[in-house]
């Protein structure tokens, strides 16, 4: 209905989870990732195939299913999904020509999934491109970079989210609740444990060792970047260039921050940080999925110019 409102503006987020969930719903973690693989193919039939039809897979069974409104974009809304440094999730997104977001993860690793993606590309029968790929990094804003940084420093104040158990928080983590064993294969703990070393290898989450890192290290490699509109602009650049993903998220407002906090920086975002990034990515040929889409097919530019046209 979202999207049928929307005239096509909807974007699916496509998450397997963490440990939290299954031990939330008391589901086996060694089954999470084909419970995922499941309900994802059910929720795109739901989405293309006029009901009703019944359902019976190895974890879900439905009797009856009749999905009688369906989707403005077609085949389906954009599915987007987002990861920490999973060579399975890599793989299975560009299987699927799905726009694959890491989260904030370190550079390298994050460069390294990117090239694993479009390595899988190739094998599946395509040429992925910055319109696969996308990245989500830390940004504060403030007028004064002393103001910028010491706002900063409240990404890792207090815990991201205080109704989950075992959240990351001030940079601690409890990897049994986040990562309990089964949720990884060996086959992701062993790729884990080349880029961050022992702590992934004994199954410590890997969302805490690439983003619950001390403060200072986190602006050394810039996962979290602080300035003022200008001088962040470098930082920014540095990403984009050595990345080169078509689609950004700039996170900002998190941990302890306050709502003034979040306004200022998002005040300064709207008027002058967000036009410069839109000036950068057609300088450096960023294609989004929205430019190019290897995902759906729905080409939402033609119908933008469709639409435009009809109104004249």
């Amino acid at each position: 209905m979202g999207d049928m409102i929307s005239e096509g503006r909807i974007v699916s987020g496509f998450v397997r989870g963490g440990g939290t969930e299954s031990i939330s719903h008391n589901a086996n973690p060694t089954t999470n990732r084909e419970r995922f693989n499941e309900a994802h193919d059910f929720i795109v039939k739901t989405w293309t195939t006029p009901g009703p039809f019944r359902w019976e897979g190895k974890h879900y069974q439905y009797r009856y299913v009749n999905p009688w409104a369906m989707p403005f974009q077609q085949p389906h809304p954009m599915v987007m999904v987002p990861g920490v440094v999973s060579p399975e999730t890599a793989k299975w997104t560009a299987q699927h020509h799905y726009p694959y977001i890491l989260l904030a993860t370190l550079l390298e690793p994050t460069k390294k999934m990117f090239d694993l993606y479009f390595q899988t590309a190739e094998e599946s029968g395509y040429t992925a491109s910055t319109q696969n790929i996308g990245y989500l990094f830390k940004v504060h804003l403030e007028d004064t970079e002393e103001k910028a940084y010491e706002v900063g420093r409240k990404y890792i104040a207090g815990v991201a989210n205080p109704f989950i158990a075992g959240n990351a928080a001030e940079g601690r983590a409890r990897p049994w609740i986040q990562s309990p064993p089964g949720l990884s294969s060996r086959q992701a703990v062993a790729a884990r444990a080349q880029f961050f070393g022992a702590a992934a290898a004994s199954g410590a989450d890997s969302r805490a060792a690439t983003i619950a890192r001390p403060y200072e290290d986190q602006v050394k490699t810039m996962t979290i970047i602080t300035g003022t509109p200008t001088s962040v602009q470098p930082k920014i650049r540095q990403v984009l260039e050595y990345l080169r993903p078509g689609t950004i998220f700039l996170w900002d407002g998190d941990g302890a921050m306050s709502h003034e906090d979040q306004m200022r920086s998002m005040r300064l975002m709207g008027a002058e940080l967000i036009p410069w990034v839109k000036a950068l990515g057609k300088e450096l040929d960023l294609k989004s999925p929205y430019d190019v889409n290897d995902g759906t097919g729905f080409d939402q530019a033609a119908w933008k110019r469709a639409k435009a046209e009809a109104k004249v």
